[in-house]
């Protein structure tokens, strides 16, 4: 054996012939063990979710077809394709069948308007209701005292409920 290989797993020396098998002769000690550890999570997922299959199939154990469905739905998961070349030359030319807008011709970077910015502030202020006058209040205390055979609210006395108010800012003044 080599020299430093004596003590590592026998996993660790697979790693490390896989390594040299692909051309990389110099690497921290650090990358086998997070090639083993990915290594290994890879497996106890696979290996998982082969369970879970097995199980849902009533089966008793684990069958070589579990753990083949199991790597194939983990390659679908992880890896996914590109579209085909055909469809994204289709999006590109209906994508550029629309101009771009013109120039304005002002020096500077050119900015869209201040409404179509998602950072324009959109102020709401909550105006209170007024104080109701002594005239109303006088009013008040006079529907109180005389009985009314309606029961329905006046509508000439101010109600205390605040309104919402909301406005865009005024555009700047050249």
């Amino acid at each position: 054996m080599a020299e430093g290989e004596e003590d590592l797993p026998r996993d660790a020396n697979i790693v490390k012939s896989l390594l040299k098998s692909m051309g990389v002769e110099e690497h921290e000690p650090r990358v086998v063990h997070q090639f083993l550890e990915l290594w290994y999570r890879y497996v106890v997922d696979v290996l998982t979710d082969a369970q879970v299959y097995s199980e849902h199939a009533n089966k008793d154990s684990i069958e070589p077809d579990d753990i083949k469905l199991a790597i194939q739905s983990k390659a679908n998961f992880s890896f996914s394709q590109p579209p085909p070349r055909e469809v994204l030359l289709e999006l590109a030319k209906n994508r550029n069948k629309i101009p771009l807008p013109k120039n304005s011709g002002s020096p500077g970077i050119p900015l869209p308007p201040e409404e179509d910015t998602l950072i324009t502030p959109n102020y709401q202020v909550l105006i209170p209701a007024k104080q109701q006058t002594t005239q109303a209040l006088e009013e008040n205390e006079d529907d109180t005292t005389a009985p009314s055979s309606s029961q329905e609210p006046k509508t000439d006395v101010p109600q205390n409920r605040p309104q919402k108010v909301s406005f865009p800012l005024a555009k700047h003044l050249k």
